[in-house]
């Protein structure tokens, strides 16, 4: 696994203020330290706390389905990284008021205010209902797993939406499981360093042209189920791997059992999640 690259290594400084909505959450956090190496100011967004500013941020909380306060939030922004919202499977009404309703306000502030490109947080729950011993990539179907991937499947077509109508573009991103090492033998296919996320994002930040384009979010692992050929323009390329963790992981479920959902499908877990009351 590579080491952490520093601060500015990938990229000159491409933007004077860049805007990071869920900066609070666990992939906020990792990225608010990094994403001040490609702006002059970042501005960071969440519901929860963010404590306080440090030199070069601006901290503006704002609720996603408050659309005055989205508006208020895009003024003077270049650039969006998008990771506010409900991230997890759960009860549809949330998810409606920060995924769906939410990210309508962002494209609605985005298209008022001018901001010209945003890197959507989408997930792989998009295609949750895959199996895992097929091979796809973002050009195939969309198979939702769940309300949440539903919720990530219309913010990836309103983003569609928003670009062939007003020029917005968008770089989707079907995030694999981001944590320091995979937790199970699933994520040794689904999972994303940290640095390989930084690479992920700065790519769909800097690339010439973006348009509007589906990438899964995933390292260089040896067992493969996205294909990215078809986002190759932005120029992402991998340089982490599960691989060192594969001993381990595989130690701690030395059985899987085929003919349960959480094994037989892409989603995991998510594919199982619910009812809710």
């Amino acid at each position: 696994m590579s080491s952490p690259p520093s601060p500015g290594s990938l990229s000159p400084i491409r933007f004077h203020r860049l805007l990071l909505t869920g900066a609070a959450g666990g992939l906020g956090r990792v990225l608010r330290p990094r994403l001040k190496a490609y702006c002059e100011v970042l501005r960071l967004s969440d519901v929860a706390d963010l404590g306080s500013a440090a030199k070069g941020e601006e901290v503006v909380p704002a609720r996603l389905e408050d659309r005055a306060a989205l508006t208020a939030l895009l003024q003077g922004v270049d650039a969006v990284v998008h990771l506010g919202g409900v991230s997890t499977e759960g009860p549809f009404d949330p998810i409606l008021q920060a995924n769906i309703i939410g990210v309508y306000n962002l494209y609605e502030a985005a298209r008022i205010q001018g901001a010209k490109r945003i890197v959507f947080a989408s997930s792989n729950h998009v295609t949750g209902f895959y199996r895992q011993d097929e091979v796809i990539s973002p050009t195939d179907p969309m198979r939702p797993d769940g309300f949440y991937g539903v919720s990530k499947a219309f913010g990836e077509n309103l983003a569609r939406f928003y670009f062939n109508r007003y020029g917005i573009e968008t770089a989707c991103l079907r995030i694999g499981s981001s944590f320091p090492a995979p937790k199970d033998r699933r994520m040794l296919a689904t999972w994303l360093s940290f640095d390989d996320l930084e690479r992920l994002v700065v790519a769909c930040l800097t690339a010439p042209v973006v348009g509007h384009s589906v990438i899964y979010g995933v390292s260089d692992n040896r067992a493969r189920w996205w294909d990215n050929t078809s986002a190759r323009h932005l120029g992402f390329v991998a340089e982490d791997s599960s691989e060192p963790f594969r001993a381990e992981t595989e130690a701690r479920q030395p059985v899987l059992d085929p003919t349960d959902p959480t094994v037989m499908y892409q989603g995991g877990a998510f594919v199982r999640a619910g009812p809710f009351d």
